[in-house]
């Protein structure tokens, strides 16, 4: 099991940056599917972006390519976000979440796969 701990939510503007960053208790630099989930009201858990730390592949979800950069700073046990050109459509309550072992680690990937969660970090942007 891994204890994770997101932070760096907060509230900008449109077009406006954010990183956030997801402590893990444990290694978890090989052989995990690593995800970043979002939830805004009154709607269902979204897969944003993942990356396999075996294969270092990533993989994110259309409404966030190109703007949203996931990444993992392995001597720290640390996942980050990077979320550039925000808009009111990001907001939401974000998850970080673990999975060991995943045989495909994507957008495809149902949260239901993921064993481990942080309690999430919101992010609101406003127009």
């Amino acid at each position: 099991q891994v204890h994770l701990e997101e932070s760096g939510g907060g509230s900008v503007q449109t077009g406006g940056s954010l990183r956030l960053a997801c402590a893990a208790s444990k290694y978890t630099g090989s052989g995990y599917c690593m995800g970043w989930f979002r939830q805004a009201p009154g709607k269902e858990r979204e897969g944003v972006a993942f990356i396999d730390t075996g294969l270092r592949t990533t993989d994110y979800v259309d409404s966030v390519n190109g703007r949203f950069t996931v990444s993992q700073d392995k001597a720290k046990n640390t996942l980050y976000l990077q979320m550039n050109s925000l808009n009111p459509d990001d907001t939401g309550m974000y998850y970080c979440a673990a999975a060991r072992a995943l045989y495909s680690c994507g957008v495809a990937t149902p949260p239901v796969a993921f064993g481990d969660w942080g309690q999430g970090t919101q992010v609101t942007v406003s127009s």
